[in-house]
């Protein structure tokens, strides 16, 4: 067979993914044809048992402390199903920090990031008690000095530096350059000063450092520079922690691979043991977690066959529920969940609905040639980044979320109606209707 048509590679499915007696893609025992019947499409189908996995994978390579990096993925199942598992939440704004706590999550199981963190987002974090503050400028510095000052207890605080190790991912999701909104950069000493000023500030309980380099990183080598660049920081102070992030990339597509989690903590805790290290070392994994659990469900809409230039599948979703492809570049593969196994030999590009002629989900996707309107089309590995950053943008409704496990499918996020997008409207000043 000719390797451009090859099937979908199998790998690139949840873990508990499974042919069906015609040839159709099961996922934890639900024929995915029959839940894009019930529930609709666009569709957001989660492998509950996967995210399970990997949320206990990741407790046993780095121990009580790992954080689910929650801007990968939240609602508020993923968030009471990650602290289920023994893992803390790592949340960067208020609206999660909220998604957290309405989950069930206690306050102390929160790392509250985030590098332009409000007032008020601070005052609530430090009221309830929150787990740690990874403090990212002097002006945050500042905000908890003033709010300490107001009867507030000090939190404990993790110093963000960023080391100067660039990971070799695209430019948008690099965060430990020297040239980063993140962090206290170490090349200008604003990272000494700011462990000084926070281990001499009595509103300030400082524990430790922060350090993340990017997002989608393959090399476990990265990882190995960016212990290095902070083991002078950390053994320096004798500060108790050090967390290492996340960023560990996810194969998308065919020929990628990346370590597994139990191989990137493996990786870290070598080089930490090789520079001294001996704080307790811990991470924030996100990505790594849920991006392989999931698989989105589109229906095709429209094909245009351009002779000579190429082949349009327009799909019902779209930029809206997966922006990466339009901001990163990012590649996907595409396959029909009636035959998932079937060769994929026709090269298509699969579109949105969107009025944007950038709103391409795969630019090179491979299907059968017998792809027709109305058929099931999927894309895996979208469990990361395709939810937590979508929009309305068309005034599109947001796909539902299911999780499917033991044969059982269970909605975790409802599909929005047209009544929903008219909730926050006013149509005058003084609110009335």
């Amino acid at each position: 067979m000719d390797p451009s048509s090859a099937p979908l590679p199998w790998a690139l499915l949840p873990d508990n993914a499974s042919l069906g007696g015609d040839g159709q893609l099961l996922i934890g025992g639900c024929d995915t044809l029959e839940l894009a019947a019930e529930f609709g499409t666009p569709l957001f189908v989660y492998d509950e048992d996967h995210l399970r996995a990997r949320c206990r994978e990741a407790v046993a390579a780095f121990g009580p402390g790992v954080s689910y990096a929650t801007k990968a993925f939240l609602c508020r199942a993923m968030a009471r199903l990650a602290f289920e598992e023994g893992m803390s939440l790592d949340v960067s704004t208020g609206g999660e920090y909220h998604v957290a706590r309405a989950a069930g999550v206690p306050p102390e199981r929160l790392v509250l990031h985030g590098n332009n963190k409000s007032v008020e987002e601070l005052r609530v974090a430090l009221s309830e008690g929150v787990g740690r503050v990874v403090v990212d400028s002097f002006d945050e510095m500042a905000r908890i000095e003033q709010l300490v000052a107001g009867g507030l207890a000090p939190p404990r605080v993790l110093i963000r530096i960023t080391p100067g190790v660039e990971a070799h991912t695209h430019e948008f999701v690099r965060t430990g350059q020297d040239d980063s909104k993140f962090g206290f950069p170490v090349y200008s000493g604003d990272a000494d000063r700011a462990l000084d000023r926070a281990a001499t500030s009595p509103a300030i309980e400082l524990v430790g450092i922060h350090a993340h380099i990017g997002s989608q990183v393959f090399e476990a080598q990265f990882f190995e520079l960016a212990v290095e660049a902070v083991a002078g920081f950390v053994n320096a102070h004798g500060l108790p922690e050090l967390s290492l992030g996340g960023g560990l990339g996810v194969a998308y597509v065919e020929g990628e691979a990346a370590p597994t989690i139990t191989e990137w903590a493996a990786a870290i805790h070598r080089a930490c043991e090789a520079n001294g290290i001996a704080a307790r070392v811990t991470a924030e994994p996100g990505r790594a977690i849920t991006a392989a659990a999931a698989v989105t469900l589109y229906t095709v809409g429209t094909i245009k066959d351009l002779p000579g230039i190429r082949t349009y599948v327009a799909v019902d979703g779209g930029m809206s529920d997966n922006p990466r492809p339009v901001l990163y570049g990012s590649g996907y593969e595409t396959f029909l969940p009636r035959a998932v196994q079937a060769p994929r030999p026709k090269l298509v590009t699969v579109v949105g609905k969107h009025c944007e002629s950038g709103d391409r989900l795969v630019v090179d996707g491979r299907v059968p040639e017998d792809l027709q309107v109305g058929d099931l089309l999927a894309t895996p590995v979208t469990g990361a980044y395709g939810h937590s950053m979508g929009s309305n943008y068309n005034k599109v409704l947001r796909p539902a979320v299911v999780f499917v496990r033991d044969g059982d499918a269970r909605v975790v996020v409802r599909r929005e109606t047209l009544d929903d997008l008219l909730r926050l409207d006013v149509l005058d000043p003084q609110g009335s209707e």
